[in-house]
Formats: C-alpha cells, structure tokens, sequence
C-alpha cells in the first residue's frame, strides 16, 4: 500500500493518542474495581455514572442505568477476589481496565470472568462508564 505525503502529514485520530496513568491514579482505579466487586452495591453505585452501561452472562445480559442496581446487590459483596493480568490503556479523559478475575463468596462456586471497566476521568473524578464481564469456563 502506498501513502500519500498529504496522508502521512494529518495528525493522527485522537483515539489513536494513548497515554499514561501515574501509579497513583492506576493504584486509584484497581482499589475502586476492587471496592465495586467486594464492597456491594452502594460503593458501586457511587462510582458509577448514572447512565453506565454494564455486559453480565446471560441472563441478565445488558444492563444501563437503573436496571444495574438490582443485579449488583445479587452480584456484589464478593469476600475476595483476585484480578491476574491487569492492563490499564488511557485515551484523553478514559482508562480502560482489563483483567481476569477470581471472585469468591460463602456457599457460591468461585466464579471466573474476563473482565473491562471504562471510566471517565470527570471534573479529576474517575466515573466507571461501562463494565464487562465474560465468564470463563
């Protein structure tokens, strides 16, 4: 393929510009995933964006606003959980976490999932926008 000098001279779509997080922001966003998994639904919610966007094994599948808090006071509370290969990616004002988990609680199989939280750096407020789960079998 050949690129024009016109095309290799445009600066390049924002989405492709990543940057850092300082340790301290990245050790920020991994205790507030911690607290949504481990601290129930009202830490949760008060990290949460109000319209978020939240992706569980079927059922009960997608999930936006409201209808979260319902499945998370089922679903949090985890006693502990374990997040193996972390990743953090940040574009402008939004970090990316994803991880494996392995989350445990008293008289529940210990339960498996891929996992991405996308938070919004708000007014230096990190606000979790969206979070995805895909359980591992």
């Amino acid at each position: 393929m050949t690129v024009s000098i016109e095309t290799a001279k445009r600066p390049a779509h924002a989405a492709h510009k990543s940057g850092t997080l300082s340790p301290r922001e990245q050790g920020v966003l991994w205790d507030m995933e911690e607290d949504f998994w481990t601290s129930g639904d009202d830490s949760a919610r008060a990290t949460t964006a109000t319209n978020a966007v939240m992706i569980f094994p079927y059922p009960p599948g997608i999930l936006q606003g409201g209808q979260i808090w319902p499945h998370l006071r089922e679903r949090s509370g985890w006693r502990s959980v374990v997040m193996a290969e972390r990743r953090v990616t940040r574009c402008g004002d939004i970090a990316i976490l994803t991880y494996r988990v392995s989350a445990e609680k008293v008289d529940v199989p210990v339960y498996k999932a891929l996992c991405a939280s996308t938070y919004l750096d708000d007014d230096d407020k990190w606000l979790r926008i969206s979070h995805q789960q895909t359980a591992v079998t």
